[in-house]
């Protein structure tokens, strides 16, 4: 049984659609937001993503102004906004304006994944940025404590996660920071070791800060839950081969229906990418994925779960959140 204390959260990218126009992908967001609040989510995450035909997704601000301006208890994040295409300060006037309308409901997740393709890269002017001066100098503004004379307006304080690898670990536990991590580390699939281990020497190096005094860990994966296993192994298929697309083209897909995946043709390599991406996921009956997460939630030692997962039918996916609500007992607002 997964413990009633742990918290869950869902992260939406918005995924564009094939055969919609994809404004109908941000609207999308803002409904499965209003969604999971009446569930009873903890947190609802959106992510920041460029120049990519499958993620309508850019600018997690503005997008979660929309969700502020349509909900009213349930926490509201970026998961994360990418600090190296960013100045600290923009990045912290944009939040703190956010928690100015849904005060002590806005968190702030930060990566540092670059660009998703080389003219993406060039056209946000990346360059070689020290993530953890960044995130250093992005607290003073958020806490007042920054150099005299230069603050955010308005002013306000957003709490801080990082979306960590093994370096971000790192960072984060310097800073006094909390986690979400997901990917490789999580040893879904795969070897749980490298992780397990990465996650502990986090917890180790962990230096208390004035508002984390503890190390603190999420944990982030596509879960898909549907009556039965082969149900939610299709809702899966989707988003499986858009990945498999993206790494063998280069080019990251709207999602399409089940039934198109399942008749397109693909390489072997393809195919692969299709299969990794599925073992990746946590997919099942309500069951099934209950003994998965209670294992890998008791085997992280995570406070929360951030649950990523997409798929074309909207309604499945809406029926996938109210059921994994329903495994944390979220049936009602926190």
């Amino acid at each position: 049984m997964i413990d009633s204390r742990l918290h869950v959260s869902i992260l939406d990218r918005s995924r564009t659609r094939a055969g919609e126009p994809e404004p109908a992908a941000l609207r999308g967001t803002v409904a499965r937001a209003t969604h999971a609040e009446r569930l009873g989510y903890d947190r609802f995450w959106v992510a920041e993503h460029h120049g990519v035909p499958g993620v309508a997704g850019s600018a997690p601000a503005v997008l979660l102004a929309a969700v502020a301006g349509a909900t009213r208890t349930i926490r509201i994040g970026s998961a994360g906004v990418m600090l190296p295409h960013h100045q600290p300060l923009v990045v912290a006037e944009q939040f703190a304006t956010l928690s100015a309308f849904a005060a002590g409901r806005v968190d702030l997740g930060l990566g540092r994944s670059p660009g998703f393709t080389a003219p993406v890269r060039r056209a946000l002017r990346q360059t070689e940025r020290d993530f953890a001066a960044d995130l250093a100098e992005l607290r003073a503004f958020l806490t007042g404590t920054a150099e005299i004379g230069l603050h955010p307006q308005p002013q306000g304080t957003v709490p801080l996660y990082v979306l960590a690898t093994g370096t971000g670990l790192h960072i984060a536990a310097q800073l006094g920071l909390p986690v979400i991590v997901g990917g490789p580390l999580l040893g879904v699939g795969g070897d749980p070791a490298p992780g397990l281990a990465a996650l502990a020497a986090y917890r180790r190096a962990f230096r208390p800060s004035p508002a984390q005094p503890e190390p603190w860990v999420a944990i982030s994966l596509d879960v898909l839950v549907a009556d039965t296993a082969a149900e939610a192994a299709d809702l899966m298929l989707p988003e499986a081969w858009a990945m498999a697309q993206s790494r063998t083209t280069g080019v990251f897909p709207p999602l399409e229906p089940v039934d198109v995946v399942r008749s397109a043709g693909r390489t072997q390599r393809q195919q692969q990418y299709v299969e990794q991406t599925a073992a990746a996921a946590i997919t099942g009956t309500p069951a099934q994925v209950e003994q998965r997460l209670a294992e890998l939630l008791d085997r992280t030692g995570a406070a929360e779960l951030v649950a990523a997962g997409s798929t074309f039918d909207r309604s499945a996916l809406a029926a996938s959140d109210a059921a994994l609500a329903a495994l944390f007992g979220a049936t009602a607002p926190r």
